[in-house]
């Protein structure tokens, strides 16, 4: 019998059908936790997918809400029995909706588009250190003048300057090695001290952090929004921006989970496999190359970690991170969330699906404040940016603070005297310890 095929041959009908539709995942699935509806279960979307892409259903405004409202978590895949490849399935799935509504990719081509672009990004920097500079984001904040509609919660996701610590290690005049790191479109301006707290803890260790010129958005907020070509073009960028042979590590999950998949985006460029081969976990690299000797100031401190799904469930080393944190004395690690399910954050899907992702957050939330959490860790910068939005929603000004596990490690290592300079290259032509108790309460 001949397998079904797409009418215009575009989505890979071969392997949705390998969803049996047994349904195993529906436990796992935060969205259809929530609505109980088959349209927002995994294999509830695969079937809308295969009947679209079969001419059998329309694509319907009903049936696009149903795989937009979708997070991207990929947890059914980890339990799948089939190894349904839902990530690629949610991906193609909307780039087939979008070659027949080009209109509904308008919001992720202006995001996408400037993510993309150093002069906004620049402009983004410029624009949110005056607006901290002139004390207008504490002032609104204490003074509740953008109220708790639409635009207070907006706001609520800008960070906060983070509090100036200890300056960070001077790095050894011949270190061990370089690695490259690749900072993320948002990570400079809204994540600066992560990028910090990158180069303290590898300096630490003996290692020079280099900045590759050049490098753009990782491409995943086009990936996803059904725009593959725009994010091949951000992917051949980046694969020219590290051409060399370092280590590359990322500043955030989610964008490290989208370089993973860059032989799949540009299968046709040799360079793409020599990348993903070169990537690292900088969670995960820094506990490979731990100096023993080193000993960091105890912090007597309970902090609630959250893995974020796209360390969960694509990237992996859950485990490393604990180890790593576990090097700070007198430190008590516990689960934000026991299940860890997916906060809500999902990429864009906090802005855009306002109302789903604060109702998963919820728990989130509440076991933070039972918890009496004095920080909360989160490896993404989505994930982090909308855990603190809720907890300054939820608790002000005594809200705990979220951080990167690698910023909160560089706050407790020895201070230097000297600031190391980066070290930006020309642009580019063409053993692990026991980890403690890790309690859920």
């Amino acid at each position: 019998m001949t397998a079904p095929t797409a009418a215009d041959g575009s989505f890979p009908l071969d392997q949705a059908d390998l969803c049996v539709k047994c349904g195993l995942c529906l436990p796992h699935c935060p969205t259809y936790g929530q609505t109980r509806h088959e349209g927002d279960s995994p294999r509830g979307r695969i079937s809308l997918m295969q009947g679209v892409a079969m001419g059998a259903l329309a694509a319907t405004p009903n049936l696009e809400a149903h795989l937009d409202g979708c997070l991207g978590c990929r947890a059914c895949e980890r339990v799948c029995p089939a190894k349904v490849p839902y990530g690629q399935l949610l991906d193609e799935g909307r780039a087939m909706l979008a070659r027949r509504h080009p209109a509904r990719t308008r919001t992720t081509r202006v995001i996408g588009g400037l993510l993309s672009s150093p002069l906004w990004r620049g402009m983004l920097r410029f624009g949110l250190g005056l607006y901290r500079g002139l004390g207008l984001q504490r002032l609104l904040r204490r003074r509740g003048w953008l109220g708790t509609g639409a635009l207070g919660r907006l706001e609520s996701l800008l960070p906060t300057p983070a509090p100036r610590h200890a300056p960070p290690i001077e790095c050894p005049p011949t270190p061990a090695s370089e690695l490259q790191l690749f900072t993320g479109c948002l990570g400079s301006a809204l994540e600066p001290e992560t990028l910090d707290a990158i180069e303290r803890v590898f300096a630490a260790l003996g290692h020079r952090i280099v900045i590759p010129p050049g490098q753009t958005c990782c491409g995943a907020i086009h990936q996803h929004g059904g725009l593959p070509d725009h994010a091949r073009r951000n992917a051949e960028r980046n694969l020219t921006a590290f051409a060399t042979g370092a280590p590359i590590v990322y500043a955030a999950s989610g964008c490290g989970a989208t370089l993973l998949d860059y032989a799949r985006l540009v299968p046709d460029d040799a360079r793409a496999t020599t990348f993903v081969n070169r990537l690292a976990d900088p969670c995960a690299a820094a506990l490979e190359r731990w100096d023993e000797s080193l000993s960091p100031t105890p912090l007597p401190a309970r902090v609630a970690v959250h893995l974020p799904c796209t360390q969960r469930n694509v990237i992996g080393g859950d485990d490393r991170i604990l180890q790593l944190l576990a090097k700070i004395p007198q430190i008590e690690l516990f689960a934000l969330d026991p299940e860890q399910r997916c906060c809500g954050a999902a990429g864009t899907h906090f802005v855009t699906h306002p109302g789903m992702a604060d109702r998963l957050l919820e728990p989130k939330l509440a076991s933070a404040e039972s918890l009496q959490a004095d920080y909360i860790v989160s490896t993404n910068i989505g994930c982090s940016l909308h855990l603190a939005g809720g907890l300054r929603r939820r608790d002000g000004l005594t809200a705990p603070e979220v951080l990167h596990p690698l910023a909160l490690l560089a706050r407790q290592l020895p201070a230097a005297s000297a600031r190391p300079e980066r070290h930006r290259p020309a642009a580019s032509p063409g053993a692990a310890s026991s980890t403690p108790p890790f309690r859920s309460e």
